[in-house]
């Protein structure tokens, strides 16, 4: 199983950031260790003072393709869940400004906290728009739509395709809506899908 990832995907995120908006997918990895056990809190690693949350549409690849085309994109997933891509932004930023790859960033162990899935036809909206949010501590700090996305799921999963070979069980993040910020230890983080919470954990 393989964690692929999609950078500034919805165009406030990506203005936040002052980073471009990309003419195509950005996309990164993260290894299976980065995924957050099950009922486990999420520990800051001690290699960061500055971890930001970033909430995420998580589609799960349900069948061996490469080289899909967007029109088909549709039979490889059925289920959907959300995430959050937690980024060591402190030293994303020092790699950058070293011109050197940020994988220790983004895919440190834990750095992946996935909810559990849900069919696609059992919500209340397609795939083209669906809500969620983040609450931390109770309050609302990221909120996103799928409509808003620059580029939809399909064609992500035909770009992608062109270059891994997606398997059964492989996830899909999809990008994170503008709202980002710092998580800090005993925050209690609350993931909703449509209207429904269906994630939560603390930080320690």
């Amino acid at each position: 199983m393989k964690i692929i990832c999609i950078g500034r995907n919805y165009a406030k995120h990506a203005a936040e950031l002052n980073n471009p908006v990309p003419e195509e997918p950005v996309v990164f990895m993260k290894p299976d260790t980065a995924i957050l056990l099950k009922k486990h809190p999420f520990f800051i690693p001690e290699h960061s003072n500055e971890v930001h949350h970033e909430i995420e549409l998580v589609v799960k690849i349900n069948r061996l393709g490469k080289h899909i085309e967007s029109r088909f994109a549709h039979k490889y997933y059925d289920e959907v869940g959300l995430g959050i891509d937690f980024t060591a932004r402190d030293v994303q930023a020092d790699c950058k400004k070293k011109g050197l790859p940020w994988e220790k960033a983004k895919a440190f162990d834990g750095s992946a906290a996935v909810s559990r899935f849900f069919k696609i036809k059992e919500l209340n909206q397609p795939i083209t728009n669906i809500p969620f949010h983040l609450d931390i501590n109770g309050k609302t700090v990221q909120s996103g739509n799928t409509k808003n996305m620059l580029f939809p799921v399909d064609k992500l999963i035909a770009h992608v395709s062109k270059y891994f070979t997606l398997k059964t069980g492989d996830l899909l993040f999809t990008g994170t809506p503008a709202g980002v910020g710092q998580v800090y230890k005993n925050d209690l983080l609350e993931l909703y899908l449509e209207d429904k919470r269906i994630f939560y954990f603390n930080v320690k």
